[in-house]
Formats: C-alpha cells, structure tokens, sequence
C-alpha cells in the first residue's frame, strides 16, 4: 500500500488494513490503525488477495471512489461503500483535482490461479496533477513502459513478492532496472517487497525479502537522471516536480 498526495488529493494504492491476508503476516510497522481523514479514492491495480482486501474496503466510506480493473465491479461491491468506478487500460479519469491515466500491466488477470473467474485484466495508474506519478501495480517488464516517458516524477516500482519464487508477471531488481530505463522517472521508489510473507517460511531465503529494494538502490547502471529512494514502511518521502 502507497499513500499518494498531489495537488491536494489523497489517494491509496492496494490497500492493506490488516496484519494477516490469508497465509500471508505483516512483517515490519503495522498498517495504520485508521484511516486519514480523507481519502479521496482507493486506485485497485489488480484482484489478486493480497492487492484487492475486501476487508480493507470496508474501512473507506461513501466518499471515496474506488478504482478498479473493469470486470471487478460485482466484486468489489460487497465491500464498498463509496463509488466504484471500472477501467481498462487507455482511459483516462477525473478524481478530486487530478486526472488518472490506466495504463497496462503485464500480470496474470483472474483472482486465484485455480478459477477463471473473477477476471479483470491488471492495470497501472499514471496519476497526473502538479506531479505525474507512475503506479505499476503488479507487472513484468514490457516494451510500452517507454511510452510513459519523459515527464515522470516519481515511478512506485514493484521489486519482490512473498514466495521463495517471483514468478510471472513480477519485475525483480534486474528487470526494475531495465523498466527505469524506459520510463526514465526523475525518482523511482521501490515497493512491494519484505512486508508480506509466509511465516517460517520466508526465514529459508531471508534474502528474497530483505534485498531487493537495497539491490536496485544499489545499480551503478541507473538512468543518469534517475535517484532511486529507499522508502521503510510508515516512512513518508517527498519530491519537487
């Protein structure tokens, strides 16, 4: 989850309100008890349990919008309380004083991997006010991420997982580094790393989770205008546009 402020919205990417999703433990500082006193919309990237929380949901009230995949709407109803709104990728919307931009995402579309349905194929969010910042959600590297370039401020990337594999439709350290050279963001952020894990388990590859963000942090072969930031979780980090 990413906490985004531009032009005096306030918006949530995937949130997560609870300690444990399933399978899955909070590790680090714990989600925030309550909520901000405005939330202006939830931005859903994808349906997979640990992006799209229906319990996370119910904390939001009738004025936040939430936004997400097209085909999730039915879904996400039995939660929400504020607006639902469904896009796919090229769409672009109005929320509070900034424009959303969908854009894709390479990643696997229905809720589990055991049933078709639900089914909303993944997206990415280009928000758009006094910065444009690039939300990529779940994702693989794919060649289009140029097409966002130039004029990003900030890029929230994916890094990690929580299995002992990243598999498909995830961007590891060396592939973060290779979409920065496509989208060319002034500063990127990585995210979606170490939070989430499967209890014991994690402890036989430490590494999967402890590392990445410090490995692309750590690239010599970063775009040179480029500063990757390093955000630990709770911690705010700000930018100029």
């Amino acid at each position: 989850m990413v906490s985004i402020e531009v032009s005096g919205a306030h918006l949530l990417t995937d949130p997560i309100l609870r300690t444990q999703v399933g399978p899955l433990r909070w590790y680090g500082p714990q989600p925030p008890p309550s909520l901000p006193p405005r939330v202006d919309a939830v931005l859903i990237s994808h349906l997979h349990r640990d992006h799209l929380d229906l319990p996370s949901l119910r904390h939001f009230d009738e004025h936040t919008t939430i936004v997400v995949p097209r085909g999730a709407g039915d879904l996400v109803a039995a939660a929400a309380r504020g607006p639902i709104v469904e896009v796919v990728a090229g769409e672009t919307i109005a929320v509070a004083t900034v424009t959303l931009r969908v854009v894709r995402a390479a990643h696997p579309a229905s809720r589990d991997p055991w049933r078709a349905r639900p089914f909303g194929q993944p997206v990415g969010y280009l928000v758009q006010g006094s910065s444009r910042v690039y939300f990529a959600g779940d994702t693989e590297l794919f060649a289009e991420m140029h097409e966002l370039s130039p004029g990003i401020d900030l890029a929230l990337l994916p890094v990690g997982g929580w299995g002992l594999t990243l598999g498909e439709g995830h961007l590891s350290p060396a592939t973060a580094l290779e979409a920065l050279r496509l989208i060319q963001p002034r500063t990127a952020v990585p995210i979606h790393w170490g939070t989430l894990r499967v209890p014991l388990l994690w402890r036989t590859r430490p590494d999967l989770y402890t590392r990445p963000g410090p490995q692309l942090a750590a690239q010599t072969r970063l775009p040179p205008v480029t500063t990757v930031l390093l955000a630990p979780a709770g911690q705010p980090v700000s930018i100029r546009a």
